[in-house]
């Protein structure tokens, strides 16, 4: 059994899947595993936080993710290396 994902797991899963060039909110939704309401909500939340940004092509909306949002998935990037080289010290002991 899968644990819950906690509302900053949500939202880093966001932001990789945007950065990884999914960006019409159907697949981003999909690809998170999310139901439209919650990621919705998710989605104006990272706009209005300045992590990503909404793009009209013609008709169809898409995201890209904003430099402060790049920011934000590097920060993680780098406090996971952190704690997996924190955590292989200690299990070597």
């Amino acid at each position: 059994m899968k644990w819950k994902r906690s509302k900053l797991e949500i939202y880093l899963d966001i932001l990789k899947a945007v950065k990884m060039g999914i960006n019409k909110p159907t697949n981003i939704m999909y690809k998170c595993n999310l139901a439209w309401k919650p990621f919705k909500k998710i989605l104006n939340s990272l706009i209005e936080n300045g992590l990503l940004t909404p793009v009209e092509n013609g008709n169809r909306r898409t995201y890209e993710l904003t430099e402060k949002g790049r920011d934000v998935l590097r920060y993680l990037a780098t406090a996971e290396a952190l704690v997996a080289t924190l955590t292989s010290r200690r299990q070597s002991r």
